[in-house]
């Protein structure tokens, strides 16, 4: 029972009415009005907000209907909303916490259980640590049909007493990233952009902020469907085929796309070719750098590009390599005042704001990047290969049964290898999985991931077709098939 619910890299996730149900929310409700409770005491409020999937404003109820009955404020949103913007509200209306129900870039059938820090980044690993015990009290004194530990008021009754108000956070959150980016001069650029929100919370965001200039944005998959049809809500190239057509068609400046809770984004090029989440981070890094002259460290995953350690040298700013997961950046980036922050999977934090993944201030700063230098994304990405050399990427994927998962689990520590295909292993690294880097600089990341239950096997190099063949290598280093 105590495995029913397990906090991984960015939350608990589960698959809907399998093990991601009501009772089993409401469990983890009760684990964080517990902590919260004993760590801050009468009085606390906790933010509660929730993307656009299949009944999440109902699993929002049924969170603040246990955190009311504990006697923890609750600020419930009133309508589906970005994680940023649930971050932002957290630190704005200086909560003791925030929930978010979101199963982020998840396929239709997941929904998932987010624990904000005060901060609004994602909750620190010692604190996650802490409800994940709370959690495993309440599920051992789980009878057939009840968790007794656990208590609920009434959504109504909360209501009208007070300890459960309703938030509409956009107007803060509006105001706060036009504090960061000239929003007004985006606006009269002249042109087209496209967005395609995926289907997800980030839908209407970047039209509402962006419009009354010159700028058309053209919107794509807006509308709200649970069922994420014909797609998975995250914005890599193998999920934006519509977007890459569409940009050329209209001879848009760029495509932008925001994953189910806005808090990752990706861009396809004027072209239609989509940029990868490595060379975008690189972008924002060297738009902060040299374009608006900032100066500051740059916090990075393991599973990043090496063009950022490349920048950070020309520029004369530190580089930081962590895990995986923001929960490692984002105490960097409070700690260190840190330039930017950000992971693989599309994620990217920035000075001044909440220290947590902005899909929608990442696009905006895209956008000025444009504006200001008065390049298309391809000749950007065409100027920063001049400084640091031209650098490739890809992830592969693997779905693994328990078997192989627990076999691979063990491999990992033994991983050791002289040699890669054809080329020899300079070094070993494993903050986060086992990343080989190779003689010539390019490299293999083996991780398992922290959601779901897949392999994933990440690689950089000088080309498209060698970092398919480390791929390949790989694959089978482990002994796992190559689709």
């Amino acid at each position: 029972m105590s495995n029913i619910i397990s906090f991984g890299t960015d939350g608990w996730r589960g698959i809907i009415a399998e093990n991601y149900t009501f009772q089993n929310v409401r469990v983890c409700a009760q684990a964080v009005a517990n902590y919260v409770s004993d760590t801050s005491g009468p009085g606390a409020t906790v933010v509660v907000g929730y993307d656009t999937r299949f009944a999440s404003e109902d699993f929002a109820a049924a969170t603040a209907e246990v955190l009311a009955a504990n006697g923890v404020g609750v600020v419930l949103f009133t309508k589906a909303a970005p994680t940023p913007v649930i971050s932002h509200a957290v630190v704005d209306l200086k909560a003791q916490g925030g929930i978010v129900i979101t199963a982020s870039h998840n396929p239709a059938r997941w929904n998932g259980f987010k624990y904000k820090a005060p901060s609004g980044s994602s909750a620190p690993v010692e604190v996650i640590a802490e409800i994940e015990k709370h959690v495993a009290t309440i599920l051992k004194s789980r009878t057939a049909d009840s968790d007794p530990l656990v208590r609920s008021l009434n959504l109504q009754d909360a209501l009208k007493s007070g300890i459960v108000r309703y938030y509409d956070p956009i107007p803060a959150y509006e105001a706060q990233l036009r504090r960061l980016v000239d929003v007004d001069a985006i606006s009269k650029m002249q042109g087209t952009v496209v967005v395609d929100s995926m289907y997800g919370a980030g839908s209407g965001y970047l039209a509402d902020m962006l419009k009354g200039g010159n700028l058309h944005i053209q919107e794509l998959h807006e509308e709200r469907n649970p069922s994420f049809p014909n797609i998975r809500p995250e914005p890599i190239a193998a999920n934006l085929t519509a977007l890459s057509t569409l940009v050329p068609e209209t001879q848009a400046l760029v495509g932008i796309a925001t994953d189910g809770d806005a808090d990752r984004f990706g861009i396809v090029d004027e072209n239609g070719l989509f940029m990868t989440q490595h060379q975008v981070f690189a972008l924002l890094a060297l738009y902060l750098l040299e374009v608006r002259k900032d100066r500051g460290m740059i916090v990075r995953s393991v599973t990043t590009t090496d063009m950022l350690t490349t920048l950070g040298a020309h520029f004369d700013v530190p580089v930081v390599v962590t895990p995986v997961g923001f929960k490692y950046i984002a105490p960097l980036m409070v700690e260190q005042n840190a330039l930017i922050g950000g992971e693989e999977s599309g994620g990217y934090a920035f000075r001044g704001h909440v220290p947590e993944r902005d899909g929608i201030l990442a696009a905006l700063f895209f956008l000025d990047m444009i504006r200001q230098t008065g390049k298309s994304p391809s000749s950007i990405l065409a100027h920063l290969y001049e400084m640091v050399g031209t650098h490739h990427y890809d992830r592969l994927d693997i779905e693994l049964s328990p078997e192989d998962h627990s076999r691979l689990s063990g491999a990992f520590s033994a991983l050791n290898p002289a040699t890669l295909g054809d080329m020899r292993v300079e070094w070993v690294d494993r903050t986060d999985g086992v990343r080989l880097v190779l003689q010539d600089k390019s490299w293999v990341l083996y991780r398992l991931s922290g959601t779901e239950p897949l392999l994933r096997i990440y690689a950089e190099a000088e080309s498209p077709e060698r970092v398919q063949q480390l791929i390949g290598y790989g694959a089978a280093l482990l002994g796992v098939k190559h689709p």
